[in-house]
Parts: structure tokens; sequence; C-alpha cells
């Protein structure tokens, strides 16, 4: 696999991950009666913030593998 899949990978679980914290706490939600921002936020806070590190955590990652791809092997991008 080249650097710019993975890259591209790695951007794609972040974006997952961080839309999953969001879709945990609507699930959570869901038997709730009244919905405020409050609450929301309570349910996220209930979450936790691991997927938010992990998020943070793959899209650095996949940052740093589209730079490596792009910056420091220009060689390489000539090729097609």
């Amino acid at each position: 696999m080249g650097r710019r899949f993975v890259g591209a990978i790695f951007c794609l679980i972040s974006a997952i991950l961080f839309a999953s914290r969001y879709i945990a706490s609507a699930i959570f939600l869901s038997s709730a009666t009244v919905y405020d921002k409050e609450l929301f936020e309570a349910a996220l806070e209930n979450i936790g913030i691991p997927l938010l590190w992990l998020s943070i955590t793959s899209l650095i990652v996949g940052v740093l593998y589209l730079i490596w791809a792009e910056v420091i092997n220009p060689k390489e991008n000539l090729e097609i």
C-alpha cells in the first residue's frame, strides 16, 4: 500500500471514530423525553474521551503519512 492510501485510511478512521462518539451519545439519549444542550453534553461526558483521543491520534498519523508521501519523497511523486 502506498503512503497516500494509508494516510487516507487513517483520516477515514479518524472521522469514523469522531462520529461514533456522537452517535453513541445519541443512542444513549434515545429514551430521553426532553432534549437540551446540557443533557447532550452530559451524555458525551458519560461516553468518555477515549474515542476523541483515538480520533485525534488517527488524524495526526494520517496527516503525517500524507505529508511523508508528498513532501519527504518527491521522487515517488513523479512516478505514475
